[in-house]
């Protein structure tokens, strides 16, 4: 009777403990939002929109969304500075047709009034996306190219 009630105690702690992990793990994502809420989100906290188009089928969206948008620099910056929007293109053509997205993954910047910034077609690495975050968020793109914005930084 005394071993049934440790092996019960050992399974219970094992369950709480695997309860726990996952939750820190989903509170370490990407908040990610639907086109609309993203939207109607940013107009009222007055940020700017980072819209990442993918697909089920699309072997570079499966990359980024393992590699990219799984780095803990990615994931705290677009959660502080941008409102995310994932947009998959198969379900929403509407929405992929109003940005011209004509190939895979392609990622938009939308200013805090709407106004479309820029796009970033194909494959970004975190390295890359991390300085392009930096230069969106921070309004350089109003004042200087990319590779100026790179100079500033070394």
């Amino acid at each position: 009777m005394k071993s049934n009630s440790i092996s019960c105690f050992l399974f219970l702690f094992a369950s709480l403990f695997i309860l726990i992990s996952c939750d820190k793990v989903s509170s370490e994502d990407i908040q990610w939002y639907s086109f609309k809420d993203g939207m109607d989100i940013s107009k009222t906290n007055n940020k700017k929109v980072f819209i990442h188009f993918w697909a089920n089928w699309c072997g570079y969206c499966t990359k980024m969304a393992k590699k990219t948008f799984k780095d803990p620099e990615i994931i705290t910056f677009l959660n502080e500075n941008f409102i995310a929007v994932k947009v998959n293109t198969d379900k929403e053509k509407d929405i992929a047709s109003r940005y011209a997205v004509r190939g895979l993954p392609d990622n938009w910047f939308i200013s805090e009034d709407g106004e479309q910034i820029g796009n970033l077609p194909g494959y970004v690495p975190s390295d890359k996306m991390y300085l392009i975050l930096k230069y969106i968020s921070s309004d350089s793109y109003k004042k200087m190219d990319f590779n100026q914005f790179l100079s500033t930084k070394k």
